[in-house]
């Protein structure tokens, strides 16, 4: 491997099935492999579903075994021989608790930190939210997936942010790089949208394969079993859409720590043989493929990545507008939203396009053309990569 490559150190707590955890992959497969060398590091060794992914792409792949919160921060020690061992240029840390440790090994190592943010700040629990907000100056750049992040970042980080502008910046970085005060800015989560295309036949397998009927109409959803996604609230309104038009079926695909909950949610409900919840998947387009519309419940996001899959395989969306889901999706063009909370309209909207094949299907290409517009991942790996290359030292 050429020695001239710039290094870049992924830094997550978690390699599972999160949505800023599937977008490492996701992004890896775009960026300029003969220009980079890119590292992933993660702390707990039971949620390793994205490895495989990210070693077939030829990447490095470190787990620095810690079981909770606490024993991350005794490896700093042991990610800070790691950086300097492998001469990383660059850290780039995901969510809270990496963002925290990957801004001390930062202040050991000399290397510069990227963090990005993908949630709304509001939503932490109070030791999450302090230890970030101590800690958020000690970085040289964060990045918001979403506009509704960047807000939440400027209201509650007690630290001044410079601005920076990425279409002005050469690959050689040539800004000037005299302030002391982090980079904000916003770099929006993408998908593949060559990759995620919607394959009718592999919608039809999977129907076949969960006892659906060919013609019946589907609404589903991809997610983590969480509460933020409100999964408990997306099966009632699935049970009163069925009320109104009895032919449909409902696919969940995930897990999550609610899965309990939920699995007895669908019984007291009557929904056994209509909610087909699969469990975990490595490979989801099949699933986006057998759905007609695809629905979120959530109260609070970032900028869903299955959202922006969904779209790009031509899903219809409805759902409620939390966090960056009102910048992604345009009422009546790419989807129909709601305001969180307002579940009575989620309903309206599934019976709607159920009943309404025509706008179903012109919400689907709206939905996919404004993925393809707006939210490319060449898009957002070019606009990392300028990053990258004008923090590196």
């Amino acid at each position: 491997m050429s020695s001239n490559k710039i290094k870049i150190l992924h830094l997550i707590k978690s390699l599972g099935r999160g949505g800023a955890e599937m977008l490492l992959p996701e992004t890896l497969k775009v960026h300029d492999r003969q220009r980079f060398d890119f590292h992933f590091a993660y702390f707990l060794p039971w949620k390793d579903d994205m490895v495989p992914a990210i070693q077939a792409l030829g990447s490095t792949v470190i787990c620095f075994n810690a079981s909770n919160n606490l024993q991350m921060f005794q490896r700093v020690k042991d990610i800070s021989r790691y950086v300097k061992e492998n001469k990383i240029d660059v850290i780039h840390s995901h969510l809270p608790w990496a963002g925290v440790i990957a801004r001390v090994v930062g202040k050991i190592t000399g290397v510069p930190i990227v963090y990005t943010e993908h949630n709304k700040w509001e939503r932490y629990n109070k030791i999450t939210y302090w230890i970030n907000k101590i800690t958020f100056s000690w970085q040289d750049a964060a990045v918001a997936v979403s506009d509704d992040v960047q807000q939440s970042i400027r209201k509650n980080a007690s630290t001044t942010f410079c601005s920076l502008d990425l279409n002005n910046v050469s690959r050689q970085g040539t800004i000037d790089r005299s302030s002391n005060h982090p980079y904000l800015l916003n770099i929006l989560n993408g998908v593949n949208t060559s990759h995620f295309l919607r394959d009718e036949q592999a919608g039809l397998r999977i129907k076949h394969e969960l006892g659906i009927p060919a013609s019946a109409p589907v609404i589903g959803t991809v997610s983590v079993f969480r509460f933020q996604k409100r999964l408990d609230l997306w099966m009632e309104i699935a049970a009163e859409i069925l009320k109104m038009t009895p032919e449909a079926h409902f696919i969940i695909v995930g897990d999550g720590p609610l899965k309990k909950e939920l699995m007895e949610k669908r019984k007291s409900l009557g929904l056994e043989e209509r909610l087909h919840m699969t469990g975990l998947k490595t490979d989801v387009k099949p699933y986006f493929s057998a759905m007609d519309i695809y629905m979120m419940s959530s109260v609070f996001e970032g900028l869903p990545i299955a959202l922006l899959e969904a779209m790009s395989c031509s899903c219809a969306i409805i759902s409620t507008k939390a966090g960056g889901v009102g910048e992604v999706v345009v009422n009546g063009s790419s989807g129909l939203i709601c305001e969180v909370d307002n579940y009575d309209k989620l309903v309206e909207f599934g019976v709607q396009l159920l009943n309404n094949s025509d706008q179903c299907s012109a919400l689907a290409l709206g939905a996919r053309a404004k993925v393809q517009a707006d939210f490319s991942i060449n898009k957002m790996a070019e606009c990392l990569e300028k990053l990258y290359l004008y923090l590196k030292k």
